[in-house]
């Protein structure tokens, strides 16, 4: 593999040709994406177990660094609704400080990914399994915001539980303790996220139109302990007025071997959501990306967010369709987004303390509702059943146990079902007769095969899942040939597994006097067979073209 990397921001090839109408496109861009922006970092943030100013500071840093060093031209990056099961889950199990290492180590995974050109093996994972755990994903964060959207009372020593059962069980306990007047507000602004007219959408989201309208009815009631609606300043004392100076995370060594599978999880979800966005933004604008600058791009965000308070990020879908359906030409809009957030933070950090948690959560529900594949559940009785079993495993994983777990049994059954597949297309057949085709084109009068001679007809691709066919095969005919033809023609490919079968077959004949010889191999089988030295240990003269030939050499080594 070539590991030789060019770093190349598509911002520096932009500005090359960057003209006054795309200064002014990417400004009308980024400043509604900033707006848009601006209720999801929140919910996000406290979504994933830390306070909404985390999620604000890692759409501002995680915002410009993608745009300006990734290898897309109008993808917005930062904090999203896919990486909520996983911190969530790290932040309770290990603390703060180990979940910023655990992104840290994230983004440096993602950088070797980009650094070896590894960008486009993100294609390989299955779709089911990619499937499997959005939906999962969805059904999590819609539990996790129940309480907020109910308004339900706890008591002070009382926390949701992050175990999935546990925490149904814990809800269902609490639903009379609902709050009317959050209950109400939350569904008001689930009705206006979700229904607000297309046409009005262009001008002004109905996200931001929930956030000022609830916040509004706050103010003018009581402020913060209006209605007795949660509130940012009620539950996070607000949100602090600019960013965080720069700290690195306390390394805890002993904790590092159990950070890295959610770590490992963190960047191929990132690689996956970033790749996937910049797949859709292609689309949009008739564009082509460099995933492994991407990924670069990807790695060095998750490594700088968490030195300032921030989360995992990546690419987001919903905010770069947003983006593009306002006007955005290049990655200055992403810039300009990301400046739009600073801004607010810096001027309006004070207001945010009468953001109601309620409407928060009702946005997070919408992303729910929107990430959830819900349709293809209905479509599993019509999928192969394999495909069908990993998406389930996927998604139910997802939601009982953990995103970790998931991805990783996810694909390993994907894996094995893919293994199966390939196996059972791969046929063993004898036959004591020629095809039409073939005997038409043979020298011999008649059709039938030599006494002593049996051929064999390999089909599919001859590897580990399927190598005892061979042999299987073989045992049923109760007795060896004096000559074995082994019509590879069909093969697609072998692996060290086949080649150990033939090996194995050959020298049962050659200690009985029989022989065997290979007809046809196509290039890949036939140079394996070369570099592993099986060609020379089978003879040379016993590797034929074609079934003439093949015949021909089984009648000379008869007559020995």
């Amino acid at each position: 593999m070539n590991l030789k990397f060019t770093f190349r921001p598509r911002l520096v090839a932009s500005l090359k040709t960057y003209t006054r109408a795309d200064l002014h496109a990417d400004l009308v861009a980024g400043l509604t994406v900033g707006i848009v922006a601006l209720p999801l970092a929140m919910a996000f943030g406290i979504a994933s177990g830390v306070s909404p100013a985390a999620g604000l500071y890692t759409a501002v840093i995680a915002g410009f660094l993608i745009s300006a060093l990734g290898g897309t031209k109008v993808c917005i990056g930062g904090p999203t609704g896919a990486f909520i099961a996983i911190l969530y889950g790290i932040y309770q199990q290990y603390g703060a400080a180990n979940a910023a290492v655990c992104t840290m180590m994230a983004g440096v995974i993602l950088i070797a990914l980009g650094w070896a050109k590894l960008g486009t093996m993100i294609k390989f994972i299955p779709f089911p399994v990619t499937m499997g755990f959005t939906s999962g994903i969805a059904v999590v964060i819609f539990s996790t915001q129940v309480k907020d959207f109910l308004g339900l009372q706890l008591a002070v020593d009382e926390t949701v539980p992050a175990d999935f059962i546990k925490k149904l069980v814990f809800l269902a306990q609490h639903l009379g303790t609902a709050h009317g007047a959050t209950l109400a507000l939350a569904a008001g602004a689930f009705v206006i996220v979700r229904w607000w007219p297309a046409r009005l959408a262009r001008v002004v989201p109905g996200s931001v139109v929930a956030l000022f309208a609830g916040t509004a009815l706050v103010m003018v009631g009581s402020g913060e302990t209006a209605w007795g609606v949660a509130t940012i300043g009620t539950q996070f004392n607000g949100i602090p007025q600019g960013l965080p100076a720069l700290t690195l995370p306390t390394v805890e060594w002993l904790e590092l071997p159990n950070l890295f599978r959610p770590a490992l999880t963190i960047a191929l979800l990132a690689a996956i959501e970033s790749l996937l966005c910049a797949v859709v933004a292609d689309g949009m604008v008739e564009d082509r990306h460099d995933s492994n600058q991407e990924l670069i791009a990807q790695g060095i965000a998750n490594i700088v967010c968490p030195c300032f308070g921030g989360i995992a990020a990546t690419g987001a879908i919903a905010r770069t369709a947003t983006n593009v359906k306002t006007g955005a030409r290049t990655p200055v809009a992403g810039v300009i987004h990301a400046a739009v957030l600073l801004l607010i933070i810096l001027v309006a950090a004070p207001l945010a303390k009468h953001i109601p948690l309620a409407v928060l959560s009702a946005v997070l529900v919408n992303v729910a509702f929107n990430m959830g594949e819900w349709h293809h559940f209905a479509r599993l009785r019509k999928w192969p059943q394999s495909d069908a079993a990993v998406f389930l495993t996927a998604f139910v994983l997802t939601v009982v146990i953990d995103l970790t777990v998931a991805v990783e049994c996810g694909l390993l059954l994907a894996a094995f079902m893919f293994v199966k597949r390939m196996a059972d297309q791969t046929k063993v057949d004898a036959t004591f007769e020629l095809s039409e085709e073939e005997a038409k084109s043979q020298s011999q009068s008649g059709r039938e095969v030599p006494k002593g001679v049996m051929i064999y007809r390999l089909f599919g691709a001859f590897f580990f899942g399927a190598a005892d066919k061979l042999e299987t095969a073989l045992m049923g005919a109760n007795q060896l040939p004096e000559v074995l033809i082994l019509r590879l023609r069909e093969v697609v490919a072998i692996d060290a597994t086949g080649i150990n079968a033939l090996e194995d077959m050959h020298e049962k004949l050659r200690k009985r006097g029989k022989h065997l010889i290979l007809c046809g191999p196509h290039t890949q089988p036939l140079f394996a067979l070369d570099n592993a030295g099986f060609l020379d240990a089978v003879g040379r003269e016993n590797v034929c073209a074609d079934m003439e030939t093949a015949l021909a050499r089984a009648k000379e080594l008869l007559r020995k």
